[in-house]
């Protein structure tokens, strides 16, 4: 199965930065970019810690100075606005700004996208502040990411975060081949000599002193013995203090006698520089002082080349170097590292036999295994949201009481004077895609609803562009209408589909109803019995309901249209045979699946048991919208659309996403017809659920509409919802809210006590 992931964001400091997660960001961001699909990529949204930015490579997109608050909720909008699919956060306290690095949860909170979350410390006592920000990262982040099974056990006796929540992927390494150490040690000048390394940020917490401590006693049995500290001085010890704790080591080594054999490379070296000095290593030494370290890259580095580990007994090394992949000593013991490393040194068979199980353990730890578990994670977190949406806002909805205010601003800015464009890039026209019937018809019906609401004379020119351009569809050829006409105004096919057409019988038959003055009703009339005609060959019964709804409008000013009702009635039976041949009482559906535009049919059915009339096709059609409305309400009450992704089939499975506005916009004018026709209250509060799912009340507690311009956007994705407000969306929530005042004007205000 292809993948559903074409955009990854990270978001950690990143290299060259000076820093171990910066490290581990690009290695792990090059290694995702390498295992995504063929054009699928890897960004980054970097943190920096000084005002002056760093010559990072082309993956970064976006920059953040980590102090500025601010910052963070712009590259939010940066990250939402670039559309990607998966975020992937590195936490460490110190990378981000604010108290114990909150402002990371300013940036968090308005993400649209699956987040995962790698932690790179866990902390057994946390401060107040650590522990709130770490409960806000699991709770804003689909699974934390952690690099330690200990870690795992952390997270849930110390704050409560369940094992679920937490996915265990180790550390990456690079994939260095298993080869004897004395091939390498002369690019290093140390040949015919045994060589112990420690690699990375040098600061007093490495626990450096202990090791060089050591050397006398190593030096006293291995004479040609070296240990080379290999790293550049932490930048904020060189900020705060410069050099002067590197200049304190070497002072330690001169005072005890082993600065012939102690090395210092002053560098930050490039991973491919740091594997030829872990390949001429014979042992690694990690002397840190401090048993609550989570996790560390280096020891994992040097693991995964196959050296010979001695280290102090700290979290990750005691998980890392079980099981004889390594030797473990005790904190604050020199003597305990000389004893180690002499052993070693002295016994060779040990110390291979060491090098192969810690290499072979560490095979599903290289960099492109590693890309593969986050990239699967990712997946599932993006396949699960399509079938279990979670929250984009953890914000419980107020659910307005009042009715919106019905607003055209948005519905004006998408028309020209050739009719209403269909798409939009957010709120701004999109001219590439051009017109459609489909939508022009829709805002005919949107303006004369409007129109018989207000008495606004300035919607009389929009009438009229959106039924010319229904006019100008027609193909008098083929009695058909058309449906995609190019910006250029260039048709774009000869005939459109059923259901187009039958749109746009629905538009006039709307417009015949509702006409603000009599040219137009005329006129409409005129384009409704001359598109009526090949309706009655149509087979989409979609197309069957739309135009029924028309004709149904159309019948309420020239009912005595013999011709219109023996179509009606023709219409109406061909929709009700198939309901009755494919239904059953746990199935009260006329297909297998239940598919798009769903609340259509039911209220055909209903419209045409009224008026034929025909009571059993009334209530086949009050069934069916029931069982709609049962199978579309989530366990907490809202309403919850069958997705267009997969549709819902007998057996009941569907997918939750993509939900479009066209479906709540169907099942309301279903609900307002039947309400119409049995008065039972209960219509109009699903109808006004169905409503909610608009303004909020939905899978992902986001509301889709604008009450200010009356756009809407273009439908919740598993992560979010569209950032475009296209013209079907639009009129789908344009429609809905019209429908809405109009059954509240009907539904009886209650009764005062007597």
């Amino acid at each position: 199965m292809a993948s559903s992931i074409n955009r990854v964001v990270f978001i950690s400091d990143f290299f060259p930065r000076r820093c171990g997660i910066a490290t581990f960001t690009y290695e792990l961001c090059n290694s995702i970019t390498e295992s995504l699909k063929p054009g699928a990529y890897a960004e980054v949204v970097a943190i920096d810690e000084t005002p002056e930015s760093y010559q990072y490579p082309d993956c970064v997109r976006f920059q953040i100075n980590e102090n500025i608050r601010n910052d963070y909720v712009v590259a939010s909008e940066f990250i939402n606005i670039i559309g990607y699919d998966l975020a992937i956060v590195q936490h460490e306290y110190g990378i981000y700004g604010g108290e114990d690095g909150n402002y990371l949860i300013h940036l968090l909170r308005r993400l649209n996208m699956p987040v995962l979350t790698t932690l790179h410390t866990v902390l057994t006592e946390p401060s107040k502040g650590q522990r709130e920000v770490l409960i806000a990262l699991a709770e804003l982040s689909d699974y934390l990411v952690v690099m330690s099974h200990k870690a795992v056990k952390i997270l849930k006796e110390v704050y409560g975060i369940s094992e679920d929540k937490v996915s265990f992927i180790p550390h990456g390494i690079p994939d260095i081949p298993f080869s004897d150490p004395s091939f390498h040690k002369d690019s290093f000048g140390v040949e015919n000599q045994k060589l112990i390394l420690t690699f990375g940020l040098i600061g007093p917490s490495k626990g450096l002193e202990k090791m060089i401590d050591a050397m006398p006693a190593i030096v006293e049995q291995h004479p040609d013995a070296v240990y080379l500290i290999l790293g550049a001085t932490h930048p904020h010890i060189i900020r705060d203090s410069g050099e002067s704790y590197r200049r304190s080591l070497v002072q330690r080594a001169k005072r005890l006698g082993v600065e012939k054999n102690i090395l210092f490379h002053n560098r930050f070296v490039s991973m491919e520089v740091l594997v030829q000095y872990l390949s001429a290593a014979d042992i690694y030494c990690t002397p840190y002082p401090n048993m609550a370290q989570i996790t560390s890259g280096t020891l994992a580095y040097a693991l995964g080349s196959g050296k010979a580990v001695v280290s102090t007994p700290y979290w990750y090394a005691e998980e890392l170097l079980a099981d004889g992949r390594g030797e473990l000593v005790d904190f604050e013991d020199t003597e305990s590292f000389s004893n180690a490393i002499n052993m070693l040194l002295n016994d060779d068979g040990k110390r291979n036999t060491m090098r192969k199980k810690a290499y072979q353990f560490c095979r599903s730890m290289v960099w492109s295994k590693v890309a593969a578990d986050y990239i699967a994670l990712g997946e599932s977190v993006i396949a699960e949201q399509a079938c279990k949406p979670k929250p984009r806002s953890l914000d419980t909805v107020d659910v307005l009481e009042e009715l919106p205010v019905t607003k055209l601003q948005h519905l004006k800015i998408l028309t020209d004077d050739t009719g209403i464009l269909q798409h939009a890039f957010s709120t701004t026209p999109n001219r590439h895609h051009g017109y459609c019937l489909d939508d022009n018809a829709r805002a005919l019906i949107v303006t004369c609803l409007q129109y018989k609401q207000e008495k606004d004379d300035s919607l009389l020119s929009m009438i009229h562009t959106y039924l010319s351009f229904i006019q100008y569809a027609f193909n008098t050829e083929t009695r058909r209408y058309r449906n995609f006409m190019s910006f250029h105004r260039t048709w774009l096919e000869d005939e459109g589909s059923e259901d187009s057409h039958s749109r746009a019988v629905w538009a006039l038959g709307v417009a015949v109803k509702y006409a603000p003055v009599p040219s137009i009703g005329e006129t409409s009339a005129r384009m409704f019995t001359g598109a009526i005609e090949k309706v009655e060959s149509f087979k989409s019964p979609r197309a069957i309901a739309f135009s029924l709804i028309g004709i149904h409008a159309y019948l309420e000013i020239y009912a005595g249209d013999s011709d219109i009702r023996r179509i009606r009635n023709s219409l109406a039976e061909k929709l009700y045979k198939q309901f009755k041949e494919n239904a059953n009482d746990d199935w009260p559906w006329m297909e297998d699946s239940v598919t798009y535009a769903n609340g259509i049919l039911p209220l055909a059915l209903m419209l045409s048991g009224q008026w034929i009339p025909k009571m059993d096709m009334h209530e086949m059609g009050i069934k069916a919208l029931r069982w709609l409305l049962d199978k579309q309400k989530s366990a907490q009450g809202h309403l919850s659309i069958i997705g267009n992704e997969d549709w819902m089939t007998r057996d009941g499975k569907h997918s939750t996403f993509d939900q479009q506005p066209i479906e709540p916009m169907c099942l309301i004018l279903a609900c307002c017809e039947a309400y119409r026709s049995t008065r039972d209250d209960i219509w109009v509060t699903e109808a006004r659920r169905c409503l909610d799912w608009f303004l909020g009340n939905n899978d992902l507690n986001i509301p889709l509409c604008n009450f200010r311009t009356g756009g809407c956007r273009d439908g919740l994705h598993p992560g979010g919802a569209s950032i475009n407000q296209g013209a079907e969306s639009t009129l789908a929530w344009l429609i809905s809210l019209l429908a809405m005042h109009e059954i509240n004007e009907l539904s009886p205000a209650p009764k005062e006590k007597e």
